[in-house]
């Protein structure tokens, strides 16, 4: 069974590398041999042969969920249309700065030659104070949509296989206007009876709280919802490794089940003394299993159906049932069918890091706890020595998953999870729940004495995170470093009387050493990341690193650093700059330039903006981009072109006037940044500088709208490929259609991160190109 069930996880993991998927034939000639391998389950082979079926059956079973998933496309003749559609707020609504997010279950499409898939994510700008959404009203909406697409890049989040995970086919907004009207408060289902109660939760929770700094905290431990909690607090958390704690995890789930199931048992074994005696009719063992797996499932149905809580309903569930049936379940079979059943329902959550953090601590937890001969432990202190025992083993344990996930561990972690778990666990959660339950004049002070603890909380982890050596960080592993590490791990965790246990820290060591790669003497490589409607390139040499423009804001706490380039950066290790380029002030070049500047090391920053600028006020030493300024890092020839030093003195001309245009070259291959100059600009570089423009890659002038990219500039220029930095569909219309068919009038390969990804060219002897969606490709991504 157990062999089946890894087997089972391990081929629904191998589907989500696939860049397309099998055809029906396939999927029925997989069935067949896994038929036919259950069918010799003999002998010796009988292990290999149950892990093989069930490869085969995990990959067909996940083949078949994505097809069905991928069935409701939206079709591509109604993306950028209004459409008019009848349905019902499917989850908690979010509110941003600019409005609400929520997903939508469509019942009616009214254009009924429209192909609408039956879910939905919509933004609602403008709304929020003035329109309250709640789950499970029934609306009718004008939207505005288009099919699944997120940015692509190499460490990034995948936002579409987020929505595939979902089940969303379609994301969009609701247009303004008379048609948009409520039709029905509530519409009762299953669905809607959990949202909506998990909706008066929060209000509550924020009514009771409200202008409090941790109030998005308290309402993730008690329902799950932790998107209103602060980018600067996920910062803290993250630093001290305590973030498990800030959700629903498992041990909040085991208390409240230990408690519901105690309580029955009590209750039930005390009726024996009335008339009723239930005991003689049911035995009060199986009345606590029933109990504590049914409160388990209320609470992770308020919870979300996260991970991490499905892992420990499924444990608990199967513990109940073989406690109901008198059958004692093995621990290490509890656990692969807690694993197999949460893969079943989501294969997709194979691709979170939390699937591999929650399943990898339980198996660590187990892995040094059961089978093993301890002696006993009595009292209080013989329990703190447990858990002192299991948090250093499950520490450990995590080490090269954590650096492989997110190329950084908390240092710091042990010490901030001894005071953290006692804290959120027995103190700030029975606060909040029993405080977001109990009438009024009970949960206020209840839910008060949370926060407090939580915010007393907040400043030891915020001095924690503030040490120097609070996290360490190295580049991700490679895949062949990553599983030396763990064998070591195991190897080090291994019973007392092993021998040479302190060797497995040996593994540690090239894991902890990996240094950044670097390029080889005299080639430099650029990559234009995939950042919507924005700009930002990493330029590489040898020993230097420069970043050229900081990608977009996209809301107040979300921009191109955030998003896009800090992890990419932590993954290849990079925590410095030796310089960082900010072309201009417009927001989708200079969006991310704070963030950088407070994450990573920035010797120095050349931009055009303003002198009270705040990055320019932030930055450690900064100067004016100025044409004329010349540098050479490792043979690599970097040269400014724009703006003039005359042009700062003209308060008539715009911030795209003004952008730093910067040629990169070596052994005759030479890449031109044109940042957002327009047609004036590119005349004054065609009459001052004509000889300087020539290069084999050009990053199109202003994103290729219509006010650049002149026909006389592109001669001059020549280049073999052109570059756009454009969003999807984004509401410029950018690259503009006449511009993008000028380069192809002139011989240029016509290349764009919406359609590509982030692009990575090396300039050597020669110029390679590489597109992530192409070398990364994957059966979600959009066609």
């Amino acid at each position: 069974m157990r062999c089946a069930i890894l087997g089972f996880v391990a081929g629904a993991a191998f589907l989500q590398t696939r860049a397309a998927l099998p055809d029906p034939w396939h999927l029925l000639a997989c069935a067949l041999a896994a038929f036919v391998l259950l069918l010799v389950l003999r002998g010796s082979l009988r292990p290999a042969c149950a892990a093989c079926a069930g490869s085969l059956l995990g990959f067909c079973w996940a083949a078949m969920l994505a097809h069905a998933a991928l069935a409701h496309e939206l079709g591509k003749r109604d993306e950028g249309r209004d459409l008019d559609v009848i349905g019902t707020i499917a989850n908690l609504p979010h509110d941003f700065s600019e409005g609400v997010r929520f997903q939508f279950d469509v019942d009616t499409v009214l254009d009924t030659t429209a192909r609408v898939p039956p879910k939905l994510a919509l933004s609602w700008y403008g709304a929020g104070e003035q329109i309250q959404l709640r789950p499970g009203e029934r609306w009718r909406l004008t939207v505005r949509l288009q099919r699944p697409h997120g940015n692509a890049n190499p460490h990034g989040f995948d936002y579409e296989a987020w929505l595939l995970g979902q089940g969303v086919r379609a994301t969009g907004y609701v247009r303004p206007g008379a048609s948009n009207r409520r039709l029905d408060a509530f519409v009762i289902s299953p669905s809607s009876l959990v949202e909506r109660s998990r909706d008066t939760l929060r209000a509550r929770i924020l009514h009771a709280l409200d202008g409090k700094p941790y109030a998005a905290v308290i309402v993730a431990l008690v329902i799950g919802d932790q998107r209103g909690i602060e980018q600067a607090d996920w910062d803290v958390f993250n630093r001290t490794g305590i973030s498990h704690l800030v959700a629903i995890s498992g041990l909040h789930i085991t208390m409240i089940a230990g408690l519901a199931a105690y309580a029955a048992a009590s209750l039930w074994r005390r009726s024996f003394f009335t008339s009723a005696q239930l005991p003689l009719l049911l035995p009060a063992q199986k009345v606590a299993a029933l109990a504590g797996a049914s409160a388990a499932l209320l609470y992770v149905l308020l919870a979300g159906f996260g991970v991490p809580a499905q892992r420990t309903l499924y444990m608990l569930s199967v513990v109940a049932l073989a406690l109901w049936c008198g059958r004692l379940a093995s621990v290490s079979h509890v656990l692969c069918l807690a694993l197999g059943l949460v893969v079943l329902l989501d294969p997709w959550c194979l691709l979170w890091p939390g699937f591999w953090l929650s399943f990898g601590a339980v198996g660590v937890i187990l892995y040094v706890g059961v089978g093993r001969i301890a002696r006993e432990e009595k009292g209080w202190r013989g329990a703190l020595r447990v858990a002192a025992r299991t948090q250093y083993a499950v520490t450990l344990g995590l080490v090269p998953i954590t650096l492989l996930l997110f190329a950084q561990v908390s240092l710091i972690g042990p010490l901030a999870n001894a005071v953290a778990i006692p804290v959120v666990s027995f103190v700030v959660t029975p606060l909040a729940l029993a405080g977001s339950m109990l009438p009024a004049p009970v949960s206020t002070p209840l839910l008060l004495l949370a926060h407090l603890a939580i915010e007393w909380l907040a400043v030891a982890l915020g001095w924690l995170a503030g040490l120097p050596l609070a996290v360490w960080s190295a580049p991700s592993p490679p895949a062949w470093l990553f599983l030396l590490a763990l064998l070591g791990t195991v190897w080090m965790l291994a019973p007392r009387g092993w021998p040479h246990r302190w060797v497995g820290a040996v593994s540690w060591l090239p894991l902890f050493a990996l240094l950044p790669t670097h390029l080889p003497a005299g080639q430099f490589r650029v990559t234009a990341f995939d950042v919507g409607q924005g700009m930002a390139l990493l330029v590489e040499t040898e020993r230097h690193r420069l970043l050229y423009d900081t990608g977009p804001q996209y809301a107040p706490t979300q921009d191109g650093a955030t998003r896009v380039l800090l992890p990419y950066l932590r993954a290849r290790g990079i925590h410095r700059l030796d310089g960082m380029i900010v072309t201009h002030s417009d927001i989708d070049h200079a969006g991310g330039a704070l963030t950088l500047l407070d994450a990573l090391q920035v010797d120095w920053m050349a931009s055009s903006l303003a002198p009270g600028h705040p990055a320019v006020r932030k930055a450690a030493h900064h100067r004016r981009c100025v044409a004329g300024q010349r540098w050479t890092w490792d043979g690599i020839a970097f040269e400014m072109l724009q703006p003039s030093a005359a042009s700062y003195e003209d308060a008539s001309l715009k911030a795209n006037a003004r952008s730093c245009t910067l040629r990169i070259s070596a052994n005759g291959r030479a890449i031109l940044l044109a940042a957002d100059i327009e047609a004036a600009q590119e005349a004054q570089l065609l009459q001052a500088m004509p000889d300087k423009l020539r290069a084999d890659v050009l990053l199109a002038p202003h994103h290729g709208s219509g006010t650049s990219s002149t026909p006389a500039f592109l001669a001059a220029v020549q280049p073999k490929i052109g570059v756009f930095q454009v969003g999807h569909r984004n509401r410029y219309k950018h690259p503009k259609r006449q511009v993008y068919e000028r380069y192809g009038e002139h011989g240029i390969r016509r290349m764009r991160t919406d359609v590509s990804g982030a692009l990575v060219f090396d300039f050597g002897a020669d110029i390679t190109v590489r597109e992530y969606r192409r070398d990364e490709a994957r059966y979600w991504f959009d066609r």
